[in-house]
């Protein structure tokens, strides 16, 4: 039914932020036209269901295999990270983007979905 996800992220600054991700993080990408990036993000992707008082929220989390290594390559490309905060279900941090938008990373301990 569906072929993809289409994540957008709001910024007072998306010239540095669509830089960010394309040097710093080093995400591909493709120009839509006058310099409308649209980046690729990692095959894998998985979406989940969490109670709450109201409806219509939505959070953006990027998944890494080792937190410590992630944050390090964040940080020699000048983006520090958050301290990693032991969630249970993972291992947690984030960073922030230069136009404000703070994007959360973390490395799973729950199960993956396939396919």
């Amino acid at each position: 039914m569906f072929s993809g996800t289409h994540i957008i992220i709001y910024s007072t600054d998306p010239q540095a932020d669509r830089t960010c991700l394309r040097d710093t993080l080093g995400l591909s990408f493709v120009d839509a036209g006058d310099g409308w990036l649209i980046f690729a993000l990692p095959a894998a992707a998985e979406v989940a269901i969490h109670p709450h008082a109201t409806s219509g929220a939505q959070e953006v989390y990027l998944i890494c295999d080792d937190i410590t290594a992630t944050r390090d390559a964040l940080e020699g490309a000048g983006l520090p990270s958050e301290p990693p905060s032991d969630e249970g279900w993972g291992i947690l941090s984030g960073f922030t983007l230069p136009g404000g938008s703070r994007l959360r990373f973390y490395q799973p301990r729950h199960a993956r979905p396939t396919g």
